[in-house]
């Protein structure tokens, strides 16, 4: 099973830029467990949205064809907690792309109020200098959830248009 934690792309600059969505919803069960009688978004479950929107910014930059995985948390600095009805905006900007890794810098804002900023660094391991074989199939960006969400980006143009002018 893999768990999206975005909900959808309102702006994607190929290469450069991706803006990813999240509502958070009181039927999210882990809003439950984490911290019971006080309801919020765990932080570590902030940065896996964040490593999902950059890392598909960093894969569509290689045409998917890397295999792209977290590889470090460079920084994830906290200003406030995420609760049941927040809208989160989760920025990804990308800082520099190789062909071994990639760099992204990312901001999470609920309105107009900045909640996190979120700094990672991502591998593509096919790309790795210990020899390790991977699967040939790519199991990051192959079937399933991940491209469905992906196919979100079809009706998202660079301004965070979509395809019939609603934004």
């Amino acid at each position: 099973m893999r768990w999206i934690w975005i909900d959808r792309f309102v702006e994607f600059d190929p290469g450069k830029r991706a803006v990813a969505v999240k509502c958070v919803s009181l039927a999210e069960e882990h809003l439950h467990d984490y911290m019971p009688g006080f309801p919020i978004m765990p932080e570590c479950l902030i940065i896996e949205a964040m490593a999902q929107t950059a890392g598909i910014l960093v894969g569509q930059a290689g045409d998917f064809r890397q295999k792209v995985i977290l590889a470090k948390i460079r920084r994830a600095i906290f200003y406030d907690l995420i609760r049941p009805a927040d809208v989160i905006h989760l920025e990804a900007v990308m800082d520099s792309y190789t062909i071994e890794a990639a760099s992204t810098s990312g901001t999470v804002r609920r309105a107009d109020q900045v909640v996190a900023h979120i700094d990672l660094l991502f591998s593509h391991i096919d790309q790795n200098l210990s020899g390790i074989r991977f699967p040939e199939e790519n199991f990051v960006f192959g079937q399933g959830p991940i491209q469905a969400l992906l196919q979100t980006l079809v009706c998202v143009g660079p301004l965070g248009q979509a395809e019939d002018g609603r934004s």
